[in-house]
Formats: structure tokens, sequence, C-alpha cells
């Protein structure tokens, strides 16, 4: 406690500056409180990093402190129901996402199975938490002559486009 009320220059503060002297179970409180925090951050970073490669999970910042100072009980408290809450949404949107993505890889299952049940559906592989911009899709085996025999297959496009799309000029203009 002597270090929290001396200033760098070694010069004692003033006691009506320092801070009220803390007792044994506030301090007590207050770690217990620290430690349930750092607890709570850790997860919801781990939530993040799990939801961001999932493709999502839009996390708000929290609110900009005006100067770093020295947090009370309530406070401490109140920033542990905010994790809380932000880890809760964070768990509920990962089982949520999860879940989506199971539904496509049985849909797309399904497709693989019997393609003429599922015609012309599709199934991207960003619903299926894949990598890339392609999609799996029921298409007729050649073409007209196919749909009307009933030839079915699942196809998996090849991406994406390039980006200069089909009326770009790739050669530069010279002026």
């Amino acid at each position: 406690m002597e270090l929290l009320e001396q200033v760098p220059g070694g010069t004692p503060v003033p006691a009506e500056i320092s801070s009220p002297v803390v007792d044994g179970g506030e301090r007590a409180a207050r770690r217990a409180l620290r430690t349930q925090i750092e607890r709570l951050e850790r997860e919801l970073s781990d939530a993040f990093v799990t939801a961001f490669s999932m493709g999502g999970l839009n996390q708000a910042a929290g609110q900009p402190r005006r100067q770093a100072r020295l947090l009370d009980l309530g406070e401490l408290e109140h920033v542990r129901d905010d994790l809380v809450e932000r880890l809760s949404d964070a768990r509920s949107w990962i089982s949520k996402r999860a879940d989506e993505q199971a539904a496509s890889r049985l849909a797309l299952e399904q497709m693989l199975l019997e393609p003429g049940k599922h015609r012309f559906e599709r199934v991207s592989c960003s619903d299926l938490g894949q990598p890339g911009c392609g999609a799996w899709e029921v298409r007729p085996r050649l073409g007209l002559i196919g749909m009307l025999m009933g030839w079915w297959q699942v196809k998996l496009s090849s991406g994406c486009p390039l980006a200069g799309g089909r009326g770009s000029d790739p050669r530069p203009v010279v002026s």
C-alpha cells in the first residue's frame, strides 16, 4: 500500500488525496472479481476466434474509457456481468451457426444420395463452413435432354469468377 501512495519522484501523497485503506473482505472480493473477469475475457476471446472462423460474430467494442482509474466493487461487478452477457450471446451465435452448418451438410448428403429428388437445389461452401465461394448444385446431366430423361447430377462450381469479369479488357490503356 505504501507504493501506491507515492508519486514516481519519491514524495509521499498527502493523506487527503490518497485513497482510504481497503479492508480484507473488500480486497478478497476485488481479487475474486478480477479473477472472474480474467476468465470471462479469455473465454470470450476464444469464442470470438471460433466465431470468426465460422464467418461472423459482430462484437461491439466496450464503452471507451476516459482515463485509467481504479474500479469500485459495483463497477467490477458491472464489467463482469457485461462479459457474462457478451459470452452468452457469442456462445448462442456459435451454437446457432453450427446447427445451420450441420443442416447444410445433411442437405448436401441427401443431394448426393438422390439428386433427382433435389432438382436445382444449391448449397454454398460458406453454408457448409468451408472456405471459398463455390457451391454444390443439382443439375441435369446433358442439359435439356438430361432433364427430360431424369438424369441429374450434383456439381461443385469452380468458385469465384475472375476479378475483372467478362466484359473487362485486361490490356492497359496507353495514351
